[in-house]
């Protein structure tokens, strides 16, 4: 169908790449990362956290610039580069990271709720009140995306401007209540969390996890009024998310030790600021993470949505996937991620899987895309693709280091990350044949039909692990 709407400016794809990070991640920012560090090895973090990101953000910026015609953002680019089943792993493990991203927005978003005496019958965010309360979320944002993305885009920057006061208010008192002795007390963490490097890399998936959703004005540049637009709100995103992340993090080990921070009921952003100024500081937190969570489901809804739309107009997704409705909305695309959604929240009342488990889960979908970004800019750049001028060695260095990395990502993410991937990834299979063969084409060509058995091989034995052990390695995919 052939639509007419509204392109997004620069406020609208800011407000996505800063509503599809700041999410649920940052108001249990301090507890996760206590868990697994001390003061001096997250400040190591987050400076690789930042350097890493950073060349992930001009990653996107450089190809916005150097490939204008490529749109799709990972998706696209893993296309472009490495060809369609590449390209359509991308999409798939993105798509995947989205809405399984979106269940555990959901969990906290009614674990928070639960956090009220009032309403304690949501309990951890798993009940059967939090799972019926959750679906009638899932398919209120569902309808209002159908009435067109532009209108959603413009509720998700409301919510994202209001989902930044709380937290900067957060930042301020917490900068007030900030004791430079309890900051340094075990700053390079207490023995139980082992060596400095183990320590760094315990808290890498999480840096990575609230860091999802920088290629989210990417995501959205066939949408976009230019691609200089979307370059330029990557970064402004980028910028404004990592001051917020560091100064809630880092200045809340003034507030509390380390081992207080570890043992905070999450959203740990409210027991911090309730022992700095009293309970009316966990009050304002816990409505802020409301609307955060709120605003970040809309906007993980909306990626979700988009990225089978973009595949199928590609061929390399059903072409079911690209219909839009009169509004612009992909109604076939919108509909099979919230059903999965639904019947996932079915499955959380089964497993009592809680925010952790689905958070690392939905962050280790995201790696390999991330990663085959970063490879196709140093492609684009040591081919001096597109360019007509200098900057070719600048840009190759931002590639490779964009690679590393993601290939870094993937090694501190371990294995059994990865592993329990597959599992998710091998049926997207049947998609991607059911895709080739409605152009009559031969699905797997070459390396592809090594890599389809790979991951495959890879899915079987995930599966034998966790119906012999009950977990795959580390991962355990029960509560």
């Amino acid at each position: 169908m052939s639509t007419s709407v509204p392109k997004l400016k620069l406020a609208a794809l800011v407000a996505l790449v800063v509503g599809s990070m700041i999410g649920a991640g940052i108001f249990a920012l301090p507890q996760n990362m206590a868990l697994t560090s001390g003061a001096g090895s997250l400040i190591i973090a987050w400076v690789i956290t930042f350097f890493g990101m950073l060349m992930l953000a001009f990653v996107f910026l450089n190809l916005a610039n150097r490939k204008p015609e490529i749109t799709g953002g990972v998706y696209g680019y893993a296309r472009a580069g490495f060809g369609d089943y590449v390209g359509f792993n991308s999409a798939w493990g993105y798509w995947l990271s989205a809405w399984i991203g979106n269940i555990s927005y959901i969990v906290i978003f009614f674990s928070a709720l639960g956090m009220f005496e009032a309403l304690g019958f949501f309990g951890d965010g798993t009940t059967l009140y939090a799972v019926a309360g959750a679906s009638v979320l899932v398919w209120t944002f569902h309808f209002l995306i159908l009435r067109g993305i532009q209108g959603a885009t413009l509720i998700n920057t409301i919510t994202t401007i209001a989902k930044v006061v709380p937290i900067l208010l957060f930042a301020i008192i917490a900068l007030v209540a900030f004791n430079l002795k309890t900051f340094n007390l075990d700053f390079w963490g207490t023995p139980e969390l082992g060596s400095i490097g183990e320590q760094v890399k315990g808290c890498m998936l999480v840096t990575v996890w609230v860091f999802i959703g920088i290629e989210g004005a990417s995501m959205f540049s066939s949408r976009a009024e230019s691609m200089k637009t979307v370059g330029r709100a990557t970064i402004i995103g980028f910028l404004l998310t990592i001051a917020l992340l560091m100064a809630v993090s880092l200045l809340s080990f003034g507030i509390l030790t380390q081992p207080e921070l570890a043992k905070l009921q999450n959203p740990s952003m409210a027991g911090i600021l309730e022992h700095a100024v009293g309970p009316w500081g966990a009050g304002l937190i816990k409505i802020g993470l409301l609307i955060s969570v709120g605003g970040g489901l809309l906007a993980w809804t909306l990626l979700a949505a988009e990225t089978p739309y973009l595949a199928a107009k590609d061929g390399v997704f059903p072409k079911v996937f690209s219909k839009l409705n009169k509004n612009g909305a992909p109604t076939a695309a919108l509909w099979l991620t919230n059903g999965l959604v639904q019947l996932s929240l079915l499955w959380i009342l089964k497993s009592k899987a809680g925010y952790g488990t689905l958070m690392l889960l939905a962050t280790s979908m995201i790696l390999v895309p991330y990663l085959l970004s970063g490879l196709f800019a140093l492609k684009v750049a040591i081919n001096e693709d597109g360019y007509k001028e200098g900057k070719v060695v600048k840009d190759i260095l931002v590639g490779f280091i964009a690679s590393a990395y993601g290939i870094w990502l993937i090694y501190a993410a371990g294995l059994s990350y990865l592993l329990a991937a597959m599992l998710f990834y091998a049926p997207g299979l049947l998609f991607y044949w059911w895709a080739k063969r409605e152009q009559n084409q031969q699905p797997f060509k070459g390396y592809e039909a090594f890599l389809a058995a790979l991951i495959v091989i890879l899915a079987v034995y995930a599966a034998y692990l966790w119906i012999t052990t009950g977990a795959i390695g580390d991962v355990a995919l029960t509560g």
